[in-house]
């Protein structure tokens, strides 16, 4: 089960048991209960809409209906592809006596995590105050005003129904002392969220960022990559600022670590060697034993990950990654027009991870004499069978040294794999399949925009450019409602709410297709969306993003940290910093820069919590450069550039006159020149990328 290290020591203890979440399939029959949760269309609440408790969704009339008949509100969340959501719900929410006990107590809400946000960031941080750790499925009891008075994740039957009738007894019997103590959590709540103003600025430098490298040295694993512990999250977030680290500084030993993650979790079974794409997390420290939900964040992040591994590298394994997670996405993942959904469920069948898994039986009937080449390419031979006697395929060796050791070339194990794929996925597609969370969540697609068009960089290939337009298109003509983003689109859903990290993703992920295309409309949408979230979302006072526009929740939310996604308040902070150099606009910069000095102490003190700010640092404390490629063959010269790995740069380019400031008065008919900028300060124009890269100053390649 997910834990996640705290920001702050624990301000409370309240006894608690850990819990989680389940959600079956719908039968096309009479059901004998349905409650209110049948009118929505979020997969999650669906399979909850015939549970025999009085479910109902996140609602003011809720809350007002709790406030007048003075009655507890029982909120529990989690999202569809949650395994231990579906477990809780089969072994406690379908359970008619619990019912009884819960629809006679509480005002009974559910919510997925995935549509609001916002009240999972509320009600997690609670969770963590009170137990020192999170989890999903998320169950708080609370006033009928919002404040937590009980939080915990899984529990089975008999834990949770002594959890109710203890908390209902509690506020029954000494309602004064409930209200104390609910009081005290959502001050703890909202003072999670206060940032304060260092007393002084910091020098930002380049030692500042190799002090917090070396802050955050001890928690690797350099073995088998990742973060030391007994579960592994592939955060690409964090690899993405080691790797860009590494190539500045010229900093061997973070490469190495980086390097080192990359290839365990490609090679890993947290990667679906068969079909493609990376699943949530290992639920061991060598990336071998899977949790199976495939969340499209992060396959969209990790697609960007490998792509730029693959411009520093030149990896082919890298780019292997790449093309199958972009085919496992277009086979399973992909809406008819052009956008892709949240998540795959990791069971089916009632099983995790049955759809994924082998046994040794059929693969010797698929397979025949090739079997034991195979099993010894994917980790089988010699290794015990993971549960109900299947296997997890990894390879626990790069192709050369699998190679090296047959009598074999690389064609003919190419040709191997192939065969082997074509045997094995045919067949396992004719099981029953995960279920899919079929919600379009815009901050997700964004992400996957800015992945395609890191592809579309690293490897020079189209498909990865149109597919990144496509998902804009879909977005612009779905996801917004008037001029504003929402956060979630399925047809039916009447969903309004949209959240900062949409618009700092659909932000940063215009500026990508601009930086890729040079078509202004691109470049016009990021400005236009700014100047949107600062109205929505800026405050002046503290300089940061609220994560939502209006104060309905029991606390004030500040996303400053990453989680499994980047910082929204990060990289508002980077899309300020392209757009202040884009734009000559100092103010812009001023407060990208101020954004990080309030952040910086945090971000030395925890620096895995905090990478998307090291990456904004970076940018400042080594030489930035604007890069503006004007004339007729500008598309083609950025495409020649950005097969580099250039992350102090700023690539944009113009095909014909164009009022931009990077560009103005430096059109000549029938020309195209480079001009390389620091702080807008440029260097005498070239024509060819091999003499503009010399310009930039750039490290060389770390050597191994």
């Amino acid at each position: 089960m997910f834990r996640r290290k705290l920001l702050i020591p624990a301000l409370l203890s309240l006894f608690l048991i850990v819990l989680a979440c389940k959600g079956e399939p719908e039968k096309e029959e009479k059901y004998e209960f349905t409650n209110a949760l049948v009118n929505e269309t979020s997969p999650y609440l669906l399979q909850h809409a015939h549970n025999p408790v009085n479910w109902r969704p996140w609602s003011e009339e809720a809350l007002e209906e709790a406030a007048k008949e003075d009655k507890l509100v029982l909120v529990s969340i989690g999202y569809s592809s949650c395994h231990w959501c579906h477990v809780m719900e089969e072994e406690t929410f379908e359970d008619t006596e619990v019912a009884e006990l819960m629809n006679k107590n509480f005002i009974n809400i559910k919510v997925d995590r995935e549509e609001r946000p916002d009240i999972d960031q509320v009600y997690m941080t609670a969770l963590q105050l009170l137990q020192g750790s999170g989890g999903w499925p998320l169950n708080v009891i609370t006033l009928p005003d919002g404040k937590p008075l009980y939080g915990g994740t899984y529990h089975t039957k008999e834990e949770w129904m002594t959890v109710l009738q203890e908390i209902s007894t509690l506020y029954k019997e000494s309602p004064e002392r409930a209200r104390e103590y609910a009081d005290k959590v959502a001050q703890g709540i909202q003072a999670v969220n206060l940032v304060s103003k260092p007393a002084e600025d910091q020098v930002l430098n380049q030692q500042k960022v190799k002090q917090i490298v070396n802050t955050w040295g001890p928690q690797w694993d350099l073995e088998y990559g990742g973060q030391k512990g007994q579960q592994k999250f592939m955060l690409p977030v964090n690899i993405s600022f080691l790797m860009q680290y590494a190539f500045l500084a010229q900093d061997n030993h973070a490469l190495s670590f980086v390097q080192s993650t990359m290839d365990h979790m490609a090679r890993g079974g947290v990667y679906d060697q068969l079909g493609g794409g990376f699943y949530r997390y290992s639920t061991d420290d060598r990336w071998q034993i899977p949790h199976f939900e495939k969340m499209l964040y992060d396959n969209a992040q990790l697609i960007a990950l490998y792509a730029e591994g693959y411009s520093l590298l030149k990896n082919q394994e890298y780019a292997n990654v790449i093309e199958e997670t972009t085919d496992y996405l277009e086979r399973e993942m992909r809406h008819p027009n052009g956008a892709y959904y949240a998540a795959l469920d990791a069971d089916s069948e009632g099983e995790e991870g049955k759809y994924y898994t082998w046994k040794t039986d059929s693969l010797k009937t698929v397979l025949g004499s090739s079997y034991d080449e195979f099993a010894a390419y994917y980790g089988i031979q010699g290794k015990q069978p993971w549960e109900n006697n299947t296997y997890i395929l990894s390879r626990p060796q790069t192709d050369s040294m699998f190679i090296s050791t047959r009598a074999m070339d690389k064609k003919t194990l190419d040709r191997r794999k192939a065969e082997w794929k074509n045997k094995l996925l045919p067949l396992r597609n004719k099981r029953i399949r995960p279920g899919v969370d079929d919600k379009i969540i815009t901050s997700w697609n964004a992400l996957l925009i800015s992945g395609f068009i890191s592809a579309h960089k690293a490897l020079g290939e189209s498909h990865y450019l149109q597919k990144a337009k496509d998902i804009y298109r879909f977005l612009v003509e779905n996801n917004m409602k008037g001029k504003q983003l929402v956060h979630t689109y399925k047809k039916g859903s009447e969903q309004e709410e949209g959240f900062l990290e949409d618009y700092a993703y659909f932000i940063r992920a215009a500026l990508d297709l601009y930086s890729v295309t040079t078509d202004e409309q691109y470049l016009d949408s990021a400005r236009e969306m700014l100047e949107l979230t600062d109205r929505k979302f800026y405050n002046s006072q503290n300089g940061l993003y609220r994560f939502k526009d209006d104060n309905e929740l029991i606390a004030t939310i500040y996303k400053t940290d990453d989680g499994v996604l980047p910082s929204p308040n990060a990289v508002m902070a980077e899309n300020l910093l392209i757009l202040g150099h884009l734009d000559y606009n100092k103010t812009y910069l001023k407060r990208s820069t101020g954004m990080l000095q309030l952040i910086l102490p945090m971000a030395e003190q925890s620096p895995d919590l905090y990478a998307k700010w090291n990456s904004v640092l970076l940018q400042i404390v080594f030489p930035y450069y604007e890069v503006a490629v004007v004339g007729p063959d500008a598309v083609e010269k950025l495409k020649e550039l950005n097969a580099h790995f250039l992350p102090n740069a700023l690539l944009v380019g113009a095909v014909e006159k164009s009022g931009q400031a990077l560009f103005k008065n430096r059109f000549v008919p029938g020309d195209t020149f480079i001009y390389v900028c620091r702080d807008h300060s440029c260097k005498m124009p070239v024509t060819s990328v091999p003499n503009a890269i010399q310009l930039l100053d750039r490290p060389g390649l770390v050597q191994q």
